[in-house]
């Protein structure tokens, strides 16, 4: 893209009164983002929805140092973006009227994937709300889908640092700009992210993330995916408006349901009450309504990462590899001492090749 016209689209994003849906029809009744500031006032008063204010707004130049020190800064850092009528942009979010028509990114972020999936739900998650989670993504990790969230505490980073386990790519979609994290606790997150996707943000870099920042970010973390799942949620919560938006833009939800006394169920049981939610019991009610099941994408799985273990550790992996099981049991079938192969087992585990799960049963991680 010409420097021209990405100067001018990043005038016009930070142009008041002038919202996506806007700035689509004024680029597609002028022709580009540089020509609308290009045309002289009657001219752009005869397209219809623009009013005196919004006119007074774009040929205002004092957006114009913002944008020039936006580009800037994107030119320094070498930071990636999607145009809206670029072949790279995002085909769900096409289809959302109120997509952004310009977003940054980071990573190595691959849409060509078929299958995207936000999981998204409370800061405050619950052991069953983790637990829940963990086993979602990791009984969906054979069909390979992009895992998507919004980086925050609870819900949201659980599904982000599944995803790494399951080798997935996972998006995280930030309500700031890429000079900033938030929360800062998360930042140690950030390596992985890059290297098994990316973030995603609309926001000028050195944007904060002021509250009505992360209403615009669940617009894109709805719009982005094929269907959005409510793990756990109160009655109120910015989850529960994400599942609102992707209702709004006709994509599956899903709620995982919970005791009707649980606080942080109340939210998912409402979504299912009011059949504004599909139930999920596991993760083959998903894959079913998605049609999935018809041909499951093979997932290159870390054992090919394991080729250079001990051979004692390889042994491990192989009969890993064929079923999860106590630790009393492997010993016997692979005639190893239970002290050694505890030792074994937690060097794996420290590798993230394997990991323990409730009752001393091992499995792949």
């Amino acid at each position: 893209m010409k420097e021209e016209e990405i100067l001018a689209l990043l005038r016009l994003q930070k142009t008041p009164s002038i919202g996506d849906i806007l700035a689509k029809k004024l680029i597609a009744t002028v022709g580009s983002a540089a020509d609308i500031f290009k045309e002289n006032k009657n001219t752009l008063l005869k397209i219809n929805g623009i009013g005196e204010y919004a006119v007074k707004n774009l040929l205002n130049n004092t957006q114009q140092k913002l944008a020039e020190k936006e580009l800037q800064y994107i030119n320094t850092h070498k930071i990636k973006y999607s145009y809206f009528l670029d072949d790279d942009y995002p085909k769900n979010l096409h289809n959302c009227i109120d997509a952004p028509v310009l977003f940054f990114k980071t990573g190595s972020i691959d849409f060509s994937n078929k299958r995207i999936i936000s999981v998204v739900g409370t800061r405050t998650m619950t052991n069953y709300g983790r637990s829940f989670c963990e086993k979602l993504i990791d009984e969906l990790s054979p069909y390979n889908p992009i895992i998507v969230s919004g980086f925050a505490y609870g819900i949201d980073i659980c599904a982000h640092t599944n995803a790494f386990k399951q080798n997935l790519q996972t998006i995280a979609i930030l309500a700031h700009g890429l000079n900033h994290m938030y929360p800062k606790a998360h930042r140690k997150y950030s390596k992985q992210v890059n290297q098994h996707g990316g973030f995603i943000t609309e926001f000028f870099h050195d944007e904060t993330p002021l509250r009505e920042n992360f209403l615009k970010r669940n617009r894109i973390v709805a719009g982005i995916s094929d269907a959005t799942i409510v793990v756990e949620s109160a009655s109120k919560g910015g989850s529960l408006v994400t599942a609102d938006i992707a209702n709004s833009y006709d994509r599956d939800v899903f709620a995982v349901p919970g005791r009707i006394n649980d606080v942080m169920s109340k939210g998912c049981n409402d979504l299912i009450y009011r059949n504004k939610a599909h139930l999920l019991k596991s993760s083959m009610d998903l894959v079913k309504m998605l049609n999935w099941d018809i041909s499951p994408i093979s997932l290159p799985k870390q054992i090919k990462l394991f080729e250079e273990l001990p051979k004692e550790h390889q042994k491990v992996v192989d009969y890993l590899q064929k079923q999860q099981q106590v630790i009393d049991v492997i010993a016997l079938d692979l005639e190893i001492s239970v002290s050694n192969l505890a030792t074994i087992l937690l060097q794996l585990e420290l590798k993230g090749i394997v990991k323990p799960i409730q009752g001393k049963i091992f499995k792949l991680s």
